[in-house]
């Protein structure tokens, strides 16, 4: 009995620039794993039209992204990167799946209430259905593994209660047609055509908060740029917005304990951390009971030192559209060959006459 075959999905949406927490938490992640797992990268340019319908740069943000992947050192051509749009598999599978899943899994989505907000009879189906969208751009390519943030965790066990609905629903079929591959549900081993892709966490979380409140994320949607430090930023800017972070007025602590309650000090601390690939602890002992006016500018060299070249890259690779362009269909065909086999079987297991 054959088993499915380790492959890792992770897509982005182009709203809004990538900033440091995008860097820290998934690019910089992305690219070691492409050394160790046959990984694909999607720019999920359909799910930004549940945030806004209209958009007057879609394309333009589009290739941003991808300009983005390129530039923090993913090779087009160990890794599959592609936008969404250019493979219509995506939105046939999630239609089977908006039909496999609950009206009832969809109304606890956490993320659904926050962008609905009190007017939910007004938002859009779209808004209420993405996540069976979401799920759909992991399994049309029978994806093992996702690199999850905190504010994911939900929706990839979304996805997981789809692929074992469908392999329950259709499991005679699946059967039938030699389709199933062996995996592991809790002890026991079963047949499914869905994988239940698993979560992959490299090395410790990294959670970059905002510059103007350290007990909110950092966030392309906040309307204060100076919440951020976008991929786009120059070094001019970088080393503004973090002598213009917010802090408080003693001294950072010597140990650990001493940042409760001083978010926004714990947040710093930790962006020194992760562009020096440190140990909080490190930081601390070179830092603890130094003020913040010698601090900002020691972690202002070295966000410079690590974004600049990621900027310059960025706005080199933005400058050649015939190259991005490129990176992007070829990757949509290449993707395109992939999920046109998954849904060919999944139009056979569930018994459409579409060949």
């Amino acid at each position: 009995m054959s088993e499915f075959k380790q492959l890792v999905f992770s897509g982005v949406q182009p709203t809004g620039n990538l900033h440091l927490g995008n860097y820290l938490g998934a690019l910089q992640k992305f690219v070691a794993l492409q050394d160790s797992h046959d990984c694909i990268y999607c720019v999920v340019d359909l799910h930004s039209l549940t945030a806004t319908l209209v958009h007057d740069d879609l394309k333009e943000q589009t290739r941003s992204i991808a300009a983005a992947f390129l530039a923090c050192g993913l090779d087009p051509e160990k890794n599959i990167i592609f936008n969404q749009s250019r493979v219509p598999q995506h939105a046939e599978l999630a239609w089977v799946f908006n039909c496999v899943a609950r009206i009832g899994w969809m109304n606890r989505m956490t993320q659904f209430k926050d962008k609905a907000g009190k007017d939910r009879e007004n938002a859009s189906l779209g808004l209420l259905a993405y996540p069976s969208l979401m799920a759909a751009d992991i399994l049309v390519y029978r994806a093992t593994h996702v690199p999850v943030g905190d504010d994911q965790k939900q929706h990839l066990e979304l996805t997981r209660d789809i692929a074992q609905k469908f392999n329950n629903d259709f499991s005679h079929r699946i059967a039938e047609l030699g389709y199933g591959v062996e995996m592991q549900v809790g002890e026991e081993a079963v047949n499914g055509f869905f994988p239940l892709t698993e979560p992959l966490i490299e090395g410790s979380a990294t959670r970059v908060m905002s510059l103007r409140d350290g007990t909110k994320k950092m966030s392309k949607s906040d309307p204060s740029d100076l919440s951020r430090i976008n991929l786009t930023d120059d070094a001019d800017t970088i080393v503004r917005k973090i002598r213009k972070a917010k802090t408080d007025p003693a001294p950072l602590p010597g140990d650990i304990e001493g940042f409760v309650g001083r978010p926004e000090a714990d947040n710093l601390v930790g962006i020194y951390a992760a562009l020096a690939g440190i140990s909080r602890e490190k930081v601390i002992a070179e830092f603890g009971g130094k003020q913040f006016s010698e601090f900002k500018p020691a972690l202002a060299e070295l966000a410079v030192e690590t974004l600049a070249p990621i900027n310059a890259e960025m706005r080199r690779i933005s400058a050649d559209l015939g190259y991005v362009d490129g990176v992007l269909r070829e990757g949509g065909e290449r993707a395109r060959q992939r999920a046109e086999e998954t849904m060919k079987k999944v139009y056979e297991i569930v018994g459409l006459l579409a060949d």
